[in-house]
């Protein structure tokens, strides 16, 4: 199930995906290579979620072609890990960092995976994963006790549990503090030593610090080096005139 070393993690060719009569996404085509870290960037309503859905198979397209590991999306998705924008959850159920965590191990093989029965390899990879991301002291603490940025880090550690070979990351920066933000980024750069890295932000501070490419969504799909990532690149995504701030290597949007 793994590609050949030259073959994409994630290739896409001619993809086309509405609502009903609403056109979402037009004609995308991109790859994503072995330990490559690529940024998807765009307006609200652009189509960024919905191309990370398609990439987990969470929806088909209407036209085109979607490869994920060689395979279609559903078959690959056990080797993919992946952290929602938002999560609804009911606060009133007796659930626990850990047991959101160990969501990250169904799938597995099984009638365990399948059902969800955790044994002891399953704890050992979501206490880890916990660790990575600085919570494995809270583990069993509720959920929804947990202030916006914890849980956040908890839903990073669900995406790492199954120890994917593709991270999908939706907004991963949401509610948490600047301390915290930057230590997922320090995170990040170790893991995309051994995993493909693919994520929706809106901050584009972290396009030339942390990817090698910039996926520009609003319907139809651009790719860009981080190099070619200028101001009018930006004001021409979003429509509208932007002001961006250039410290070295470092990318800030401040809309006006």
């Amino acid at each position: 199930m793994n590609p050949m070393p030259d073959e994409p993690v994630v290739s896409l060719r001619g993809v086309s995906f509405s609502y009903g009569h609403a056109p979402i996404l037009e004609d995308v085509s991109f790859d994503v290579g072995r330990l490559e870290s690529m940024c998807i960037v765009g307006p609200n309503g652009g189509g960024k979620t919905t191309l990370v859905k398609l990439i987990l198979g969470l929806l088909a397209p209407q036209a085109g072609e979607i490869r994920v590991f060689g395979r279609a999306p559903r078959l690959a998705r056990v080797k993919a890990g992946y952290m929602p924008q938002h999560v609804l959850y009911d606060p009133q159920f007796p659930v626990t960092a850990m047991d959101i965590v160990l969501m990250g191990r169904l799938g597995r093989r099984g009638m365990g995976g399948f059902f969800g029965w955790h044994n002891r390899q399953d704890r050992q990879a979501a206490l880890e994963a916990l660790e990575q991301v600085e919570m494995a002291g809270s583990c069993a603490l509720p959920f929804a006790l947990l202030s916006g940025g914890q849980r956040q880090r908890v839903l990073v550690a669900r995406a790492l549990c199954s120890r994917p070979e593709l991270l999908l990351l939706d907004e991963p920066t949401s509610n948490i503090d600047t301390l915290v933000e930057s230590r997922l980024w320090e995170l990040l750069r170790e893991l995309n030593s051994r995993m493909a890295i693919l994520m929706v932000t809106h901050d584009l501070g972290v396009v030339s610090n942390l990817v090698e490419k910039v996926i520009c969504v609003n319907r139809r799909v651009v790719v860009h080096n981080t190099r070619e990532v200028t101001g009018q690149v930006i004001s021409d995504l979003y429509g509208g005139h932007v002001r961006m701030v250039r410290h070295g290597e470092h990318l800030e949007k401040n809309d006006e």
